[in-house]
């Protein structure tokens, strides 16, 4: 009984966190122009 109630309050915690940052709205701000680098650069 006690790991449904730690997951009920995990679930309702993690759900009153979203509402928050929804309330909240995104964060001004661009994205990066540059593209991430996702290849490893030759070794010499």
């Amino acid at each position: 009984m006690r790991a449904f109630i730690a997951a009920a309050t995990g679930l309702a915690l993690a759900f009153a966190v979203v509402l928050t940052l929804t309330a909240l709205g995104s964060p001004s701000g661009g994205t990066s122009p540059k593209p991430l680098l996702t290849t490893v650069p030759a070794h010499p």
